[in-house]
């Protein structure tokens, strides 16, 4: 196998990237050049760049992400009204192969010999990192340092990072796995592990708990061109300018927690606690007016690709052919989706109450139930009785199968007693 001279580092600073620059290095006796992502963490990202370089890289890249995540990866998952096992709105799986993306542009501009990752062995991040990498370069030689070291738990890495003096911002009284970006945070890990036990309060970071939130509603109104969020309040924003005011406003209120045991994709089950209040508005808000003006058999249609399309999020195939034409079909389906949707928020809950278009298919003269010249009723009579027709071919037959199941029975002595 070619030595490996020059690796790029997906590098957050965290506890698990932290020790696994220096021991890259150690290791493998190589240059590592850290690749950071800005994705929206809501941190200074100075303080990372020089902890990289005191750990050892030769370099550190940090590229503003933040506005791409949002329009090419947030926003056709919103379109699509993905979301995993009924809950999950995949903050962390849509984030990956962005990340990937840039980082694989680095080791083709260092000319690196490899790259590398801190997800685990056990994790599904492992595997939506390796495939987007070798979809854009199927020669890329990856480090997994989780399945290759003797540190097999994250007490190890605590006391590892020690030893060689490396700042981590993780303790054994608070071992939260943590991932934020722009559109989520998620925990794992520490007490979470046991799905009996309730969330501390004080973990999350983006939301009030709902008891905690204000007394009085709080109305905002999201509109939407072709299924692409454009304005809040009437004020058009850049879509990561929209979801970051969005998550303020709805953090205040408690909205977009979410306690769920989700399946893994290596699979095994894993208890995850999420914060995704902007996406939560963001995805009822588009529900609301796809419901005005999308066509019923291609809503019926998209929605019955809704779980395939989060799966492939979820399991790593961004970059997929499959993935490809899925979304060809989902943005044709988002043509004409335009309008405003009035959310209130009040204390955890997130309900639509108005919704508004210029192409609107909703048309009260049809709908109402008072008088009206556009809709003759007795029309429907003709409707049901030929939708009915093979139900009550079925039931005929039904009824003559049992008539001559009857008949031919034989007719035997009547019993004395």
């Amino acid at each position: 196998m070619k030595e490996v001279k020059k690796i790029v580092l997906a590098y957050s600073g965290g506890l698990d990237t932290s020790v696994i620059l220096r021991w890259l290095i150690e290791t493998y006796q190589a240059e590592v050049i850290a690749f950071c992502a800005d994705l929206g963490q809501g941190e200074e990202l100075d303080p990372v760049r020089e902890k990289a370089l005191k750990t050892g890289a030769s370099k550190v890249y940090i590229k503003d992400l933040r506005e791409e995540f949002v329009r090419d990866f947030v926003c056709p998952c919103i379109k699509a009204n993905a979301v995993y096992e009924g809950r999950y709105l995949l903050g962390t799986s849509m984030a990956r192969p962005l990340i990937a993306k840039h980082q694989m542009a680095v080791a083709k501009k260092e000319g690196a010999d490899a790259v590398a990752h801190g997800a685990t062995g056990k994790g599904n991040d492992q595997v939506r990192f390796e495939l987007a990498c070798y979809a854009i370069d199927p020669h890329i030689r990856i480090i997994a340092p989780w399945r290759e070291w003797d540190l097999n738990s994250r007490s190890d890495l605590i006391a590892y990072a020690k030893r060689h003096d490396i700042p981590v911002p993780i303790t054994k009284a608070r071992p939260y796995s943590t991932d934020r970006n722009l559109f989520h945070i998620s925990f794992e890990g520490g007490v979470l592990e046991d799905p009996w036990q309730e969330p501390p309060d004080e973990m999350f970071v983006l939301s009030v708990s709902p008891e905690r939130a204000p007394d009085r509603a709080t109305y905002v109104e999201v509109e939407f061109e072709d299924g692409q969020p454009i304005a809040l309040d009437s004020k058009r924003l850049s879509p990561a300018r929209l979801l970051q005011r969005l998550n303020t406003i709805g953090g205040e209120h408690g909205i977009g927690r979410v306690d769920i045991v989700e399946n893994r994709y290596v699979g095994m089950k894993s208890r995850g606690v999420y914060e995704t209040p902007g996406g939560t508005i963001l995805q009822a808000a588009h529900r609301a007016v796809e419901s005005l003006t999308m066509d019923r058999e291609v809503m019926h249609l998209r929605d019955s690709l809704v779980p395939r399309f989060s799966e492939l999020v979820y399991y790593g195939y961004w970059f997929s052919p499959e993935m490809e034409l899925l979304m060809r079909t989902i943005e044709a389906s988002q043509q004409g989706v335009t309008g405003t949707a009035r959310i209130k928020l009040y204390k955890g809950n997130c309900e639509v109450v108005g919704r508004k278009s210029a192409v609107s298919l909703y048309d009260p003269a049809f709908a109402t139930f008072e008088e009206d010249q556009v809709y003759r009723q007795s029309d429907a009579e003709g409707f049901i009785r030929l939708n009915a027709l093979r139900l009550k071919i079925r039931a005929l037959r039904q009824r003559s199968a049992v008539s001559g199941q009857r008949s031919a029975r034989p007719k035997g002595k009547r019993s004395e007693r």
